[in-house]
């Protein structure tokens, strides 16, 4: 990623583009599975240049586009990154790129952040959904299906035993989008983030963030606050798993900060619904990726990912019993 040819092309490409008008220092920042990120330090500050390998919700060479749209309805949160310019061709680099605002900080600490972390919630939740964003509107309903195409996408994956334990749970999920459906009839819809782990936050003296927008949805308000407490996510990137307590704590700040009028009782059963289906998309996903990792020539590869991956795919039955 760091490859001196890497940057030097970065460098030619935004000095082509008018994306930077003087010399600037390029340099590795992090990579998820779909996109890499550099730092770019120059006259104008410092900024970050994302650039996409592929699409989790199906947009092909749309993806970059997307998410620059969705930054740029959140611009005015101030928890999310600043959208500068987008790029959305697949030349030079073989997926779009986006320009936007470096954000200082460190990944969250569930310890620590809840409190913090609800904050940043309810500043996206309040944001009216613009135009061009993906609906799930049944989103217990909706991310069945994603997993259903997650679980089936390689018809020779090897691992028989993982395939058959999702799958009565995707039929468990499927039986209760039909029991709670009526429960949020009347839900409005807000934009999502769906990829909550704690990697994916910045906490700082100089503010919160949350950042990787790539998979962003209008949806319900519980499907961020699921993901963000499922033990999928938390152990994603630590060694914790939420309590009770602290799951109320975390609760109780949103609530006061985004539905003071709600029944806390109400948000409640609502997010458990959410987290229930959200470990049934993360044990999906990690059932694909397995795959992707083992079997194809993926592009971009994390050993620390595949590692997590298999430890998920080798303890179905704990991870299902934690939200029971």
């Amino acid at each position: 990623m760091n490859e001196p040819e890497t940057l030097e092309r970065i460098n030619q490409f935004m000095r082509a583009w008018g994306w930077v008008d003087s010399p600037v220092a390029i340099s590795f920042l992090a990579a998820g599975e779909y996109n890499a990120n550099y730092r770019v330090d120059g006259a104008n500050g410092r900024r970050v240049l994302r650039i996409n390998h592929g699409s989790q919700l199906g947009l092909g060479e749309d993806q970059i586009a997307y998410e620059y749209m969705v930054l740029q309805a959140l611009a005015a949160t101030g928890v999310t990154p600043r959208p500068i310019a987008c790029h959305p061709h697949a030349e030079p680099f073989g997926g779009g790129a986006l320009l936007m605002s470096f954000l200082p900080g460190t990944p969250l600490d569930y310890r620590r952040d809840l409190e913090r972390a609800a904050q940043i919630f309810a500043r996206i939740h309040a944001v009216p959904v613009p135009k061009g964003l993906i609906v799930q509107a049944d989103p217990v309903t909706d991310i069945a299906r994603e997993s259903a195409g997650l679980l089936d996408r390689f018809a020779d994956h090897p691992r028989h035993e993982a395939h058959d334990q999702i799958r009565a749970y995707l039929d468990s999920i499927l039986e209760l989008a039909e029991r709670t459906r009526p429960l949020f009839a009347n839900e409005a819809l807000c934009i999502v983030n769906t990829e909550v782990n704690a990697g994916n936050f910045l906490i700082g003296e100089a503010g919160a963030y949350l950042v990787d927008w790539e998979k962003a949805v209008a949806s319900h308000r519980y499907q961020d606050l699921g993901h963000f407490m499922v033990p999928t996510t938390t152990l994603w990137k630590s060694d914790i798993i939420l309590t009770p307590d602290e799951k109320k704590r975390f609760l109780a700040a949103y609530r006061r900060k985004a539905c003071p009028d709600m029944d806390m009782d109400e948000l409640v059963t609502k997010t458990r619904v959410l987290e229930k289906t959200i470990l049934l998309r993360a044990l999906a996903w990690c059932f694909m990726a397995w795959y992707e990792y083992t079997q194809t020539d993926r592009l971009l590869r994390n050993p620390e990912t595949l590692a997590k991956i298999e430890q998920y795919l080798d303890n179905i039955p704990w991870i299902l019993a934690s939200v029971k």
